[in-house]
């Protein structure tokens, strides 16, 4: 399976902080990348240096964040000219992982959640609709149409990348800081929805609509579907929510 992923969704997993300070931030950052398939399995994730730069916190954060990830045992520490911290791939840790997340939020926080990330999206889209150039329309098209929606765990990627890739088309710095700190935050648990294959037809429709939309230079419509796209990623994950709580499974792909 090969999945595609643009610059916004790297930009999203090594963001700054909002909280500097806190190693269970970067955890969950490099978690949220992991379990999206941003950081493919067995990369070797930037220097310790290198995140304490991108996160804005001490290296002793970083330190102590990696090491909660060694734990969950989701990357592992190789010594050596060729050392560093690599991505352990593992579905069935992921899954427990976004089950346990799920589990402790309440359908009113994840609603409002997604009430607020539609918003910032729908403005986004909106946005790009009236700024982006011809060509702009064009690449975002083209992206796109390469964008492999076959499985949940590529479309989950690929998903993600689209909507990083419509915000920087918005030319709006603080719609893109928001759209990226939104989606390392909610984005993995927003994305459970595409685990059936009708949601994943569905969603693709939808972003072509945007960027049909974007192409025509149509705020209004690209607004509305944005707002559609996430409605229906919404239900999906309340559905999910739902399974969980009645001790049923995070992902039952064939339940529509």
């Amino acid at each position: 399976m090969e999945t595609r992923v643009g610059p916004g969704a790297r930009e999203a997993v090594f963001a700054q902080l909002a909280d500097a300070g806190r190693a269970e931030q970067v955890a969950q950052r490099l978690t949220d990348g992991i379990v999206l398939g941003v950081l493919d399995p067995g990369e070797r994730l930037p220097s310790e240096p290198e995140l304490a730069r991108r996160f804005g916190v001490a290296l002793i954060t970083v330190r102590e964040g990696l090491g909660i990830l060694r734990v969950a045992g989701l990357v592992e520490t190789r010594r050596g000219r060729e050392g560093g911290s690599f991505v352990v791939r593992d579905d069935v840790e992921h899954r427990g992982i976004l089950t346990a997340r799920l589990r402790g939020l309440a359908q009113v926080e994840l609603s409002d959640m997604a009430v607020y990330f539609g918003a910032i999206l729908a403005g986004a889209a909106e946005r790009a609709a009236e700024r982006a150039s011809a060509e702009d329309a064009a690449n975002l098209a083209g992206w796109l149409s390469g964008a492999d929606f076959s499985t949940a765990a590529a479309a989950r990627t690929n998903q993600g990348g689209f909507l990083l890739e419509l915000a920087v088309l918005s030319q709006s710095a603080r719609l893109v800081r928001e759209q990226i700190r939104l989606q390392a935050e909610f984005g993995p648990l927003l994305l459970l929805g595409l685990a059936a294959e009708s949601a994943r037809v569905e969603v693709a429709d939808l972003d072509r609509r945007i960027v049909r939309a974007v192409a025509r230079g149509r705020g209004a419509r690209a607004r509305e579907a944005a707002g559609e796209l996430v409605e229906l990623l919404a239900r999906r994950l309340l559905a999910a929510k739902n399974r969980v709580e009645r001790g049923g499974a995070l992902d039952e792909p064939h339940a529509d």
